[in-house]
């Protein structure tokens, strides 16, 4: 047991970890600075009640991280535990159109368990990750993974049913995310150019069709307020003190800033300005505060965590590490990518958290649980060069 805890720590990437922990904690120091105005003024709390709650979260998110990081990846490939983490998922996905709730433009997004939250769609993410990766590495052994009808088609499948019911949530960010990381893991799968782009062909019309529909047909999926967020992107200072009201409001915290920012706590537009600025909008926040320096602080450790994943995933032989790896990487820049497009106007406001700093507990825990399976699979990579 000695040797292999020796091993273990020998093996452990401390610079992902710790950059891990560093977002968590500005997270929570920018949580509690973002929300305190608004949690008394709104909501007749104390002023760190955000605060307290994200720190609750992630005494649950540690154990996760740890959770992810001591189980050796390979037996996400098992059999047993793939069908089960889809039919949790499936579960989830289906329960949440029933008894869901969510935000204030209809969208059904979450599931109320007592005291506990729980967004299917973040528990989609990391299910899907595992499932193609443990599936696709079955078949890349086998020889098999370019037989598009038998070893392509199935799990694609899967994922289109997972993607039809979060888009009709209607959750367009998590379903962008989702795509993206069932198409990066396929990337990475080993298989043909020729089998990959005939996917990718593919899912590209199901989801111009399906958008089509939605836009021609889908009235009460694209309600007044779905369609409002669309106008606002398009041009937010046309209604900038209704519809417009966020967006507008975060460019104004984000031009403030500048090179040093106001300083900590010092944001104006946290004061009542900004709807509940700890969420998805807290980088406006940041850049408010803490200038272009807070910003790089955020991005430098995100962008670290996306390169350390596409780094392990080009060092590794193994393919599931492979695209285990390019999932969590894929999962992680586009999130953020996402995030910072809705804030920055870049595409239509879609309610994403930034990893490790937006407020919300099922994010920073299933994120956290992600990252330590990267850290499983990087030790897997650091022993497999060490072998050699």
């Amino acid at each position: 047991m000695r040797e292999y805890i020796k091993r273990y720590l020998r093996n452990f990437d401390f610079p992902l970890f710790f950059t891990w922990l560093v977002l968590c904690l500005f997270g929570l120091v920018m949580i509690y600075s973002a929300s305190m105005v608004w949690a008394v003024n709104r909501y007749g709390w104390s002023a760190d009640h955000f605060y307290r709650k994200q720190l609750i979260n992630l005494t649950i998110a540690a154990p996760a991280l740890f959770v992810g990081a001591f189980i050796p990846y390979r037996h996400y490939k098992r059999t047993g535990f793939m069908m089960l983490s889809l039919a949790v998922t499936g579960v989830l996905l289906l329960v949440v159109h029933f008894v869901g709730f969510g935000d204030d433009v209809g969208a059904r997004s979450w599931i109320k368990l007592g005291p506990i939250n729980i967004q299917p769609s973040e528990v989609a993410k990391i299910a899907f990750i595992l499932y193609f990766a443990g599936v696709f590495s079955k078949k890349y052994e086998k020889g098999t993974i370019d037989d598009f009808n038998n070893s392509v088609m199935p799990p694609v499948t899967l994922l289109t049913l997972a993607l039809f019911s979060i888009l009709t949530e209607t959750d367009l960010g998590a379903t962008i995310i989702l795509g993206v990381i069932g198409v990066s893991v396929m990337a990475a799968s080993g298989m043909h150019p020729k089998t990959f782009f005939k996917f990718t062909g593919m899912v590209g019309a199901f989801l111009a069709v399906l958008v089509g529909g939605m836009l021609l047909f889908g009235k009460e999926v694209l309600t007044e307020g779905r369609m409002g967020r669309i106008t606002t992107f398009l041009d937010p200072f046309a209604d900038p003190l209704d519809k417009g009201f966020q967006i507008v409001n975060g460019y104004l915290a984000i031009g403030a800033g500048g090179l040093k920012g106001l300083g900590l706590g010092e944001s104006i537009q946290k004061m009542g300005y900004l709807p509940e600025p700890q969420t998805d909008f807290i980088m406006a926040i940041i850049s408010e505060e803490l200038g272009i320096v807070g910003v790089a602080i955020v991005l430098g450790g995100l962008g670290f965590i996306v390169l350390r994943a596409i780094a392990i995933a080009l060092k590794t032989k193994d393919p599931q590490a492979r695209m285990i790896a390019a999932g969590i990487g894929s999962l992680f820049g586009f999130q953020t990518f996402v995030n910072l497009g809705g804030m920055t106007g870049l595409m239509p406001l879609t309610g994403v958290p930034l990893p490790f700093i937006s407020y919300g507990g099922t994010s920073l825990i299933l994120l956290s649980f992600a990252i330590g399976i990267l850290l499983n699979v990087s030790m897997f990579a650091k022993s497999e060069s060490r072998q050699k």
